[in-house]
Protein backbone atom coordinates (compact mmCIF):
# COMPACT_ATOMS: atom_id res chain seq x y z
CA UNK A 1 0.00 0.00 0.00
CA UNK A 2 0.96 3.44 -0.40
CA UNK A 3 0.61 6.77 0.90
CA UNK A 4 2.16 10.04 0.97
CA UNK A 5 2.35 13.39 3.41
CA UNK A 6 3.39 16.43 2.48
CA UNK A 7 6.94 17.65 4.36
CA UNK A 8 8.73 20.50 3.15
CA UNK A 9 12.51 21.38 2.78
CA UNK A 10 14.47 24.57 3.15
CA UNK A 11 16.96 25.33 0.39
CA UNK A 12 18.90 28.74 0.90
CA UNK A 13 15.97 30.93 2.66
CA UNK A 14 13.14 29.61 1.19
CA UNK A 15 11.04 26.33 1.48
CA UNK A 16 10.64 23.73 -0.96
CA UNK A 17 7.51 21.20 -0.99
CA UNK A 18 8.82 17.31 -0.47
CA UNK A 19 6.47 14.56 -0.68
CA UNK A 20 7.20 11.70 1.57
CA UNK A 21 5.96 8.52 -0.32
CA UNK A 22 5.71 5.65 1.73
CA UNK A 23 5.08 2.01 0.37
CA UNK A 24 4.64 -1.24 2.24
CA UNK A 25 5.29 -4.63 0.41
CA UNK A 26 5.74 -8.42 1.80
CA UNK A 27 9.00 -9.51 2.21
CA UNK A 28 11.63 -10.10 5.34
CA UNK A 29 11.81 -6.89 7.31
CA UNK A 30 14.09 -4.02 5.41
CA UNK A 31 13.88 -0.22 5.67
CA UNK A 32 14.99 2.14 3.01
CA UNK A 33 15.11 6.04 2.55
CA UNK A 34 16.03 7.37 -0.97
CA UNK A 35 15.94 10.53 -2.62
CA UNK A 36 19.18 12.11 -1.59
CA UNK A 37 18.98 11.68 2.23
CA UNK A 38 21.49 13.20 4.05
CA UNK A 39 22.82 11.44 7.40
CA UNK A 40 20.39 12.57 10.09
CA UNK A 41 17.90 11.51 7.23
CA UNK A 42 18.99 8.08 6.94
CA UNK A 43 19.07 7.53 11.13
CA UNK A 44 15.29 8.37 11.25
CA UNK A 45 14.46 5.07 10.70
CA UNK A 46 15.89 4.01 13.66
CA UNK A 47 13.71 6.79 15.90
CA UNK A 48 10.66 6.44 13.54
CA UNK A 49 10.34 2.78 14.49
CA UNK A 50 11.20 3.43 18.29
CA UNK A 51 8.95 6.19 18.43
CA UNK A 52 6.19 4.29 16.84
CA UNK A 53 6.65 1.33 19.32
CA UNK A 54 6.61 3.82 22.16
CA UNK A 55 3.66 5.51 21.27
CA UNK A 56 1.51 2.27 21.05
CA UNK A 57 1.09 1.67 17.72
CA UNK A 58 2.50 -1.31 15.44
CA UNK A 59 5.57 -0.59 12.81
CA UNK A 60 4.59 -2.12 9.62
CA UNK A 61 6.63 -5.71 8.96
CA UNK A 62 8.18 -6.59 5.85
CA UNK A 63 9.87 -4.01 3.09
CA UNK A 64 9.46 -0.34 4.06
CA UNK A 65 10.21 1.91 1.47
CA UNK A 66 10.46 5.93 1.79
CA UNK A 67 10.92 8.14 -1.62
CA UNK A 68 11.38 11.82 -0.78
CA UNK A 69 10.11 13.59 -3.81
CA UNK A 70 11.89 15.27 -5.90
CA UNK A 71 14.92 12.82 -5.71
CA UNK A 72 16.97 15.96 -7.39
CA UNK A 73 16.68 17.94 -4.00
CA UNK A 74 18.98 17.10 -1.21
CA UNK A 75 17.40 15.94 2.04
CA UNK A 76 19.01 17.37 5.10
CA UNK A 77 18.04 17.31 9.07
CA UNK A 78 15.38 15.31 11.37
CA UNK A 79 11.95 17.52 10.23
CA UNK A 80 10.72 14.40 7.98
CA UNK A 81 10.76 11.83 11.05
CA UNK A 82 6.80 12.88 11.62
CA UNK A 83 6.18 12.85 7.92
CA UNK A 84 8.03 9.27 8.04
CA UNK A 85 6.26 7.75 11.12
CA UNK A 86 2.92 9.50 9.63
CA UNK A 87 3.37 7.57 6.27
CA UNK A 88 4.69 4.67 7.46
CA UNK A 89 1.20 4.45 9.76
CA UNK A 90 -0.97 5.63 6.42
CA UNK A 91 0.66 2.63 4.34
CA UNK A 92 0.11 0.07 6.89
CA UNK A 93 -4.07 1.00 7.40
CA UNK A 94 -3.70 2.30 10.92
CA UNK A 95 -4.36 5.97 9.77
CA UNK A 96 -6.73 6.58 6.34
CA UNK A 97 -4.57 8.45 3.74
CA UNK A 98 -7.35 11.17 3.12
CA UNK A 99 -6.98 12.57 7.11
CA UNK A 100 -3.74 13.80 5.53
CA UNK A 101 -5.15 15.79 2.25
CA UNK A 102 -4.13 19.47 2.83
CA UNK A 103 -1.54 19.32 5.82
CA UNK A 104 1.86 20.06 5.84
CA UNK A 105 3.82 17.91 8.36
CA UNK A 106 6.92 18.93 9.83
CA UNK A 107 8.78 17.72 13.15
CA UNK A 108 11.73 15.66 14.76
CA UNK A 109 10.71 12.75 16.68
CA UNK A 110 12.09 12.36 19.62
CA UNK A 111 12.55 7.71 20.77
CA UNK A 112 9.43 8.05 23.28
CA UNK A 113 7.09 9.58 20.79
CA UNK A 114 7.41 12.92 21.43
CA UNK A 115 7.60 15.74 18.87
CA UNK A 116 11.15 18.06 18.75
CA UNK A 117 11.47 22.05 17.21
CA UNK A 118 13.16 22.08 13.67
CA UNK A 119 14.73 24.36 12.31
CA UNK A 120 13.67 26.83 9.72
CA UNK A 121 9.47 26.93 10.54
CA UNK A 122 8.73 30.21 9.16
CA UNK A 123 9.59 29.87 5.74
CA UNK A 124 8.21 26.91 5.78
CA UNK A 125 4.57 28.04 6.88
CA UNK A 126 4.49 30.73 4.20
CA UNK A 127 5.22 28.06 1.81
CA UNK A 128 2.28 26.13 2.93
CA UNK A 129 0.26 29.01 2.75
CA UNK A 130 1.46 29.95 -0.80
CA UNK A 131 0.90 26.46 -2.02
CA UNK A 132 -2.82 26.31 -0.74
CA UNK A 133 -2.50 23.79 2.06
CA UNK A 134 -5.36 24.15 4.75
CA UNK A 135 -3.21 23.30 7.81
CA UNK A 136 0.39 22.60 9.08
CA UNK A 137 1.58 20.06 12.27
CA UNK A 138 4.16 21.10 13.80
CA UNK A 139 6.04 20.94 16.86
CA UNK A 140 4.35 22.09 19.84
CA UNK A 141 7.50 24.27 20.39
CA UNK A 142 7.38 25.88 17.40
CA UNK A 143 3.54 26.99 16.75
CA UNK A 144 4.06 30.48 17.59
CA UNK A 145 6.37 30.96 14.86
CA UNK A 146 4.00 29.39 12.43
CA UNK A 147 1.42 31.02 13.42
CA UNK A 148 3.03 34.11 12.32
CA UNK A 149 1.54 33.64 9.09
CA UNK A 150 -1.99 34.40 8.03
CA UNK A 151 -4.32 32.40 6.31
CA UNK A 152 -3.14 28.96 7.75
CA UNK A 153 -4.48 26.77 10.38
CA UNK A 154 -1.70 25.89 12.97
CA UNK A 155 -1.90 22.42 14.95
CA UNK A 156 0.93 22.01 17.79
CA UNK A 157 1.77 18.86 18.08
CA UNK A 158 3.28 17.38 21.07
CA UNK A 159 3.89 13.87 20.80
CA UNK A 160 2.97 11.17 17.66
CA UNK A 161 0.05 9.54 19.83
CA UNK A 162 -1.42 13.08 20.19
CA UNK A 163 -1.44 13.62 16.18
CA UNK A 164 -2.60 9.96 15.28
CA UNK A 165 -5.22 10.77 18.11
CA UNK A 166 -5.86 13.96 16.11
CA UNK A 167 -5.93 12.80 12.23
CA UNK A 168 -8.08 10.28 13.85
CA UNK A 169 -10.90 11.78 15.29
CA UNK A 170 -10.69 10.82 19.03
CA UNK A 171 -9.02 13.83 20.19
CA UNK A 172 -8.91 16.79 18.01
CA UNK A 173 -6.36 19.90 18.85
CA UNK A 174 -7.29 23.21 18.88
CA UNK A 175 -5.20 25.05 16.13
CA UNK A 176 -3.14 27.60 17.73
CA UNK A 177 -4.67 31.49 17.71
CA UNK A 178 -2.85 34.13 15.55
CA UNK A 179 0.13 35.93 17.19
CA UNK A 180 -0.54 39.05 18.16
CA UNK A 181 2.41 41.18 15.79
CA UNK A 182 4.05 43.97 19.11
CA UNK A 183 6.26 45.59 16.86
CA UNK A 184 7.86 47.71 19.96
CA UNK A 185 11.59 47.41 19.64
CA UNK A 186 13.41 46.25 23.02
CA UNK A 187 16.12 47.89 23.81
CA UNK A 188 19.81 46.17 23.28
CA UNK A 189 23.21 47.36 23.86
CA UNK A 190 24.13 50.78 24.02
CA UNK A 191 22.22 54.18 23.32
CA UNK A 192 23.83 57.23 22.35
CA UNK A 193 22.20 59.17 25.05
CA UNK A 194 24.70 57.54 27.37
CA UNK A 195 27.23 58.52 24.99
CA UNK A 196 29.18 61.70 26.13
CA UNK A 197 30.91 64.42 23.68
CA UNK A 198 32.28 62.79 20.08
CA UNK A 199 29.67 64.77 18.84
CA UNK A 200 30.57 64.73 15.20
CA UNK A 201 30.97 61.25 15.50
CA UNK A 202 27.81 61.06 16.36
CA UNK A 203 26.64 63.36 13.87
CA UNK A 204 27.83 61.20 10.92
CA UNK A 205 26.85 57.87 12.38
CA UNK A 206 23.31 59.83 12.59
CA UNK A 207 23.73 60.81 8.55
CA UNK A 208 24.87 57.18 8.07
CA UNK A 209 22.13 55.72 9.70
CA UNK A 210 19.39 57.84 8.31
CA UNK A 211 20.79 57.42 4.45
CA UNK A 212 22.28 53.26 5.22
CA UNK A 213 25.55 54.38 4.31
CA UNK A 214 29.00 52.39 5.28
CA UNK A 215 31.20 53.41 7.54
CA UNK A 216 35.13 53.58 8.30
CA UNK A 217 36.19 54.78 11.89
CA UNK A 218 40.10 55.43 12.26
CA UNK A 219 41.55 56.04 15.72
CA UNK A 220 43.46 55.00 18.99
CA UNK A 221 42.16 52.59 21.21
CA UNK A 222 39.61 53.68 24.07
CA UNK A 223 38.54 56.53 21.45
CA UNK A 224 34.71 55.02 21.76
CA UNK A 225 34.69 53.46 18.59
CA UNK A 226 33.22 50.02 19.75
CA UNK A 227 30.68 51.90 21.78
CA UNK A 228 29.29 54.61 19.88
CA UNK A 229 28.97 51.42 16.63
CA UNK A 230 27.02 49.01 19.32
CA UNK A 231 24.86 52.19 20.61
CA UNK A 232 23.66 52.82 16.91
CA UNK A 233 20.59 50.84 16.51
CA UNK A 234 19.41 52.35 19.02
CA UNK A 235 18.80 55.33 16.43
CA UNK A 236 17.46 53.49 13.75
CA UNK A 237 13.75 53.53 13.39
CA UNK A 238 12.12 50.55 14.68
CA UNK A 239 11.31 47.46 11.83
CA UNK A 240 8.36 47.60 10.32
CA UNK A 241 6.50 44.06 9.79
CA UNK A 242 7.34 43.40 6.53
CA UNK A 243 11.47 43.94 7.90
CA UNK A 244 10.56 41.85 11.10
CA UNK A 245 10.02 39.01 8.86
CA UNK A 246 12.44 39.61 6.93
CA UNK A 247 15.01 39.43 9.57
CA UNK A 248 13.10 36.38 11.48
CA UNK A 249 13.02 33.91 8.31
CA UNK A 250 16.89 34.61 8.57
CA UNK A 251 17.42 33.65 11.77
CA UNK A 252 14.66 30.47 11.59
CA UNK A 253 16.50 29.17 8.86
CA UNK A 254 19.76 29.82 10.82
CA UNK A 255 18.44 27.94 14.12
CA UNK A 256 19.20 31.05 15.85
CA UNK A 257 15.68 32.52 16.99
CA UNK A 258 15.18 31.92 20.72
CA UNK A 259 12.77 29.74 21.46
CA UNK A 260 10.56 32.33 23.66
CA UNK A 261 10.68 35.10 20.73
CA UNK A 262 8.58 34.25 17.34
CA UNK A 263 9.38 37.26 15.97
CA UNK A 264 12.36 39.24 16.34
CA UNK A 265 11.22 43.19 16.66
CA UNK A 266 15.00 44.70 17.55
CA UNK A 267 17.22 45.38 14.83
CA UNK A 268 20.12 43.35 14.31
CA UNK A 269 23.81 43.62 15.29
CA UNK A 270 26.74 41.57 14.21
CA UNK A 271 29.96 41.57 15.20
CA UNK A 272 32.10 38.79 14.25
CA UNK A 273 35.34 37.77 15.30
CA UNK A 274 38.40 38.20 12.58
CA UNK A 275 39.16 34.92 12.57
CA UNK A 276 35.69 34.18 10.46
CA UNK A 277 36.43 32.53 7.24
CA UNK A 278 34.69 33.63 4.25
CA UNK A 279 31.96 31.22 4.19
CA UNK A 280 30.83 32.26 7.32
CA UNK A 281 30.86 35.56 6.48
CA UNK A 282 29.10 35.77 3.31
CA UNK A 283 27.41 32.43 3.45
CA UNK A 284 27.25 29.13 1.67
CA UNK A 285 28.90 25.56 2.17
CA UNK A 286 27.99 22.08 0.89
CA UNK A 287 24.78 22.64 2.50
CA UNK A 288 23.68 26.73 2.36
CA UNK A 289 23.77 28.53 5.55
CA UNK A 290 23.17 32.18 6.06
CA UNK A 291 26.53 34.34 7.00
CA UNK A 292 27.07 37.35 9.10
CA UNK A 293 26.23 39.48 6.38
CA UNK A 294 22.78 37.65 6.07
CA UNK A 295 22.49 37.66 9.43
CA UNK A 296 22.77 40.77 9.82
CA UNK A 297 20.06 42.11 7.02
CA UNK A 298 18.37 44.99 8.14
CA UNK A 299 20.57 45.39 10.76
CA UNK A 300 24.28 46.60 11.37
CA UNK A 301 27.09 44.46 10.31
CA UNK A 302 30.46 45.84 12.61
CA UNK A 303 33.84 44.91 11.72
CA UNK A 304 35.94 45.52 14.23
CA UNK A 305 39.94 45.14 14.05
CA UNK A 306 39.74 44.83 10.34
CA UNK A 307 43.42 44.80 9.15
CA UNK A 308 43.09 41.28 11.35
CA UNK A 309 40.26 39.96 9.38
CA UNK A 310 41.97 37.60 6.22
CA UNK A 311 42.17 38.81 2.78
CA UNK A 312 40.23 36.40 0.96
CA UNK A 313 36.99 37.51 3.80
CA UNK A 314 37.85 41.13 2.54
CA UNK A 315 38.43 40.48 -0.97
CA UNK A 316 34.53 38.48 -0.63
CA UNK A 317 32.65 41.52 0.85
CA UNK A 318 33.34 43.29 -2.49
CA UNK A 319 29.98 42.00 -4.26
CA UNK A 320 27.75 42.28 -1.25
CA UNK A 321 28.51 45.97 -0.78
CA UNK A 322 28.50 46.83 -4.22
CA UNK A 323 25.32 44.43 -4.89
CA UNK A 324 23.61 44.81 -1.10
CA UNK A 325 22.93 41.29 -1.97
CA UNK A 326 24.95 37.77 -1.58
CA UNK A 327 25.24 34.14 -3.35
CA UNK A 328 25.85 31.50 -1.32
CA UNK A 329 28.94 30.00 -2.53
CA UNK A 330 28.33 27.17 -5.01
CA UNK A 331 24.59 26.71 -5.11
CA UNK A 332 23.13 29.95 -6.79
CA UNK A 333 21.05 30.72 -3.92
CA UNK A 334 20.51 34.36 -3.36
CA UNK A 335 20.43 35.48 0.54
CA UNK A 336 18.88 38.65 0.98
CA UNK A 337 21.71 40.62 2.81
CA UNK A 338 21.40 44.29 3.32
CA UNK A 339 22.90 45.60 6.48
CA UNK A 340 22.21 49.36 7.41
CA UNK A 341 25.75 49.71 7.89
CA UNK A 342 29.41 48.42 7.93
CA UNK A 343 31.41 49.38 10.86
CA UNK A 344 35.43 48.94 10.59
CA UNK A 345 37.97 49.46 12.93
CA UNK A 346 41.81 50.00 12.10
Amino acid sequence: MLAIVHSCAIVGLEGAIVEVEVDTARGLPHFAIVGLPDTAVQESKERVQAAVKNAGMTFPHGRLTVNLAPASLRKEGPAYDLPIAVGALAASGQLRPEWLDGSLVVGELSLDGSVRHVAGILPMAALAAKRGFRQILVPAADAAEAALVEGLEVVAVDSLTALVNHLSGVKRLKPAPPLRLDLTQEPTGGDFREVRGQEHVKRALEVAAGGGHNVLMVGPPGAGKTLLARSLPSVLPAMSLTEALDVTRIYSVADLLPSDTPLLRARPFRAPHHTISHAGLVGGGSWPRPGEISLAHRGVLFLDELPEFGTRVLEVLRQPLEATSSLSAGRGVRCRSRPTSCWWRR
